[in-house]
């Protein structure tokens, strides 16, 4: 069984990039843009002021998200986030 990595902190920085930082000490970040190419709903982090600033965690540190219609999965942000000291 593969482990949910979870989120220790996460923050958003200029040009849709997210700065993660997972409890196994890894660090990532994650470009939000080519979601925001693809999926109509993330198109309003763009369009809405100020949304971006929003993100947060759910409970379970396993979610970032901004309402209720966008979300991204920890993993998704570990598998393709880059690698940063």
């Amino acid at each position: 069984m593969t482990t949910i990595p979870r989120i220790q902190t996460i923050q958003p920085l200029a040009d849709f990039q997210l700065s993660v930082l997972f409890d196994d000490g890894r660090r990532v970040l994650y470009d939000v843009k080519d979601d925001i190419d693809t999926l109509e709903e993330f198109k309003n982090l763009e369009l809405i002021a100020g949304l971006w600033n929003h993100v947060q965690l759910d409970k379970s540190r396993t979610v970032a998200y901004w309402n209720d219609r966008i979300d991204l999965p920890s993993d998704v942000l570990y598998k393709y986030g880059v690698s940063i000291a």
